[in-house]
């Protein structure tokens, strides 16, 4: 009986060696495969990666020419009267959108907005208060406050903005309770946009203003914001407030008076363009 059991035994031994042998292949096998999806994987990758470099590079290319004609119309229209900015823009009424892509641009690196300081501010008196908004770009200002507000720009984009010269508009005169220029006072002739808001504001309205803070900055090149006042005065406004703690812009609150007759021969101060460096 004892040689059928070391026959077993040894048909056994050659079962588990078969065993052991066929998982090492199954691992062996098991270890190609994965090595070919690694490897599958990488070159895909290495093909995204490859596409999407020009796609990045056309991106970057838009970028700084869109950037760079910016610039250019920012600079027009720093350079010009309104109404030479207003048949710029009548000519080719896509540029308006090119500017105003870059402008918010622009503001996106600022902390603050100064139009969102305009908006509390409205909220904390009467909505029954009527408002121009003085080169109003994408209207913010109306879309964030109950009062009525007429929307001007140089261009409409939306059905509410009325286009024109903003120092010859359609609104009448004693219409309106408060004129906002928002980042607006751009332009050669800016006075004859003020003695356009004082045109239209009604007796004791509001005169809003806010400004790059280097547009008045006299150490710097820009004006003198006393001086700048006074010929506002001039017009006939007192001087509310003025806020100046902010390091990107300022803002001055003045008020028409009831009763004024405005002077002749107003000294206006110049302001200085606001040129955006290449970033």
């Amino acid at each position: 009986m004892d040689p059928p059991l070391a026959t077993d035994s040894k048909h056994k031994s050659r079962r588990t060696k078969g065993k052991k042998r066929s998982r090492n292949c199954s691992s062996e096998t098991l270890s190609k495969k994965e090595r070919q999806s690694q490897l599958s994987s990488n070159l895909k990758r290495r093909k995204c990666e490859s596409q999407s470099k020009p796609s990045s590079f056309l991106e970057k290319m838009r970028a700084r020419l869109s950037g760079g004609h910016f610039r250019m119309i920012n600079e027009k229209l720093y350079t010009c009267s309104g109404e030479e900015a207003f048949d710029y823009f009548k000519d080719d009424p896509e540029l308006f959108n090119v500017y105003h892509t870059g402008y918010q641009e622009q503001m996106s690196h600022w902390p603050e907005q100064p139009v969102n300081i305009i908006v509390d501010w409205l909220k904390s008196h009467s909505s029954s208060l009527t408002v121009a908004d003085f080169g109003c770009g994408n209207a913010k200002l109306a879309r964030n406050v109950k009062n009525k507000v007429f929307s001007i720009d140089l261009v409409s984009t939306i059905p509410s903005v009325i286009s024109c010269d903003m120092s010859n508009t359609p609104l009448e005169s004693s219409s309106v309770d408060v004129a906002v220029f928002c980042l607006s006072l751009m332009g050669i002739n800016y006075p004859s946009y003020l003695q356009e808001a004082n045109r239209v504001l009604k007796p004791c309205g509001w005169l809003l203003i806010a400004e790059v803070r280097s547009r008045f900055d006299p150490n710097n090149g820009g004006a003198d914001p006393d001086k700048f006042s006074e010929s506002v005065r001039k017009l006939g406004f007192t001087l509310a407030s003025k806020d100046i703690t902010n390091k990107m812009f300022v803002l001055f609150y003045f008020k028409k008076k009831e009763k004024a007759s405005v002077g002749t021969n107003i000294e206006w101060p110049g302001l200085k363009p606001c040129m955006y460096k290449r970033r």
